[in-house]
């Protein structure tokens, strides 16, 4: 998948959201990585912040980051698990206009060789929301590296061919 470097490099405006009932600035070592990979690629990193578990509060952070004309994209991590506090997809599903189901299949089978079948416990799922995409990864800084090295460095990446996010951000919003 190769990235044409006669073309330029647009950096794109990525908000981060751990999903965690526990986790804090000082222990929240996804979010940590996640901060430094899309840095690293030369992309902004927006605002940052933690939610806990919990749909509305979730919902009213996605609204907020989606409506702001500063954030282009929000990756999250946690909170897409099985277990009854794990509601990421849940809350997704309330504010998404279309989901990208590609990315959750693409993440389940990059993580199989990692992990193996446990991979099946994610629920890695993409979407997008009035004009924003919307990337939920899994909590672990495992998951978020094979996220970001198997999809999300290419597709954010404005000089991938064939093909890219980034260079479909202008008509997100055609009706």
């Amino acid at each position: 998948m190769p990235i044409d470097l006669t073309l330029p490099f647009r950096p794109v405006r990525i908000a981060t959201l751990t999903v965690s009932d526990t986790r804090t600035r000082a222990d929240d070592r996804s979010g940590d990585t996640l901060a430094a990979l899309l840095t690293e690629a030369g992309h902004i990193l927006a605002a940052r912040e933690i939610v806990r578990d919990d749909v509305p509060a979730l919902v009213a952070q996605f609204d907020a980051w989606i409506v702001d004309p500063e954030i282009d994209c929000i990756i999250t991590t946690g909170g897409t698990g099985v277990t009854g506090r794990d509601v990421t997809p849940e809350a997704l599903a309330m504010v998404w206009d279309k989901e990208i189901p590609g990315f959750g299949e693409l993440f389940r089978w990059l993580s199989y060789a990692t992990i193996g079948t446990s991979t099946v416990q994610s629920r890695a799922t993409a979407g997008v929301a009035r004009g924003t995409y919307i990337f939920a990864l899994p909590g672990s800084t495992g998951a978020v590296r094979d996220a970001w090295a198997g999809i999300l460095s290419t597709q954010l990446d404005s000089r991938h061919r064939p093909c890219n996010f980034v260079e479909l951000m202008p008509r997100l919003m055609e009706r």
